[in-house]
């Protein structure tokens, strides 16, 4: 196995350039670290076209079983070359560089009684990888980043989502061709805003549905608000007059999924 022990190696260098947009979108690479993240990855059957691993850094017994799986060029590297190309402050010693797997719009699962998740232009890195989080842990059908500030394939969003980036169906698309794509499967569209009348308690999130949620200043845009079927509120009690965008996704799919049950049931 080659060993990297250069900070100057080109690999390095590569590794430091995916950090950038302009470089992910150009080479349709992006870095995966953390050994849950590549463990999810690794399941999913997210193509990886190298790994570096640094072995003093491993927090377990496991990460060599997850190596032989990863099935692609593996490169070794000292401390000093892992902690410069890691994105964290406490490095476990796994880091991927991926191809990009996303799904097109079209393409997305659609099912008896689909639950979307659409987020629209989120702006932090934490946020979406948050929604990615909650959207898996419910089971959702699928989350659409619609009209993108923030790139699905930012470190910090596979590190927030802690690996379910890989594990949700995942597309982007603008708001016109998520509009349309939801209203083709006659999915019902709940728009998230502290400025609703209707309580999320109240409402009914179950059957075909999306439920959407906007930039973290200003919320979701004036089309969606006018195309919504509903709109939704979660009621604030103390001096903040709304939640985190991702708390608040959270919130309110815990409630589709409570409603779901009690259907079912």
């Amino acid at each position: 196995m080659e060993e990297i022990t250069s900070l100057q190696n080109p690999g390095v260098k590569e590794v430091v350039r995916l950090r950038d947009l302009r470089e992910r979108d150009k080479s349709s690479l992006f870095i995966i670290e953390g050994y849950r993240e590549l463990l999810r990855a690794v399941d999913a059957g997210v193509k990886l076209h190298r790994l570096y691993i640094c072995p003093q850094f491993f927090l377990g017994s496991n990460e060599e079983a997850l190596i032989q799986r990863a099935q692609c060029l593996t490169l070794s590297c000292s401390e000093s070359v892992f902690q410069k190309i890691s994105y964290r402050d406490r490095p476990d010693g796994l880091l991927a560089i991926a191809f990009r797997h996303g799904l097109p719009l079209a393409q997305l699962p659609f099912k008896e009684n689909p639950l979307y998740v659409v987020a629209e232009a989120i702006e932090k890195p934490g946020n979406l990888g948050t929604i990615l989080r909650s959207s898996d842990a419910v089971g959702a059908t699928a989350v659409i980043v619609c009209d993108r500030c923030t790139d699905l394939y930012n470190p910090n969003v596979v590190r927030s989502s802690v690996g379910t980036l890989f594990t949700i169906p995942v597309a982007e698309g603008s708001s016109e061709e998520t509009l349309a794509f939801l209203r083709a499967r006659n999915v019902k569209v709940v728009a998230g805003t502290p400025g609703a009348t209707t309580l999320y308690t109240e409402a009914d999130l179950t059957g075909p549905l999306a439920i959407a949620l906007g930039t973290e200043q200003l919320g979701l845009s004036q089309r969606w608000m006018e195309e919504a079927d509903l709109q939704v509120r979660i009621p604030m009690c103390g001096v903040a007059d709304s939640l985190n965008v991702a708390t608040a996704t959270t919130v309110l799919l815990y409630e589709a999924l409570r409603q779901r049950k009690l259907q079912r049931n």
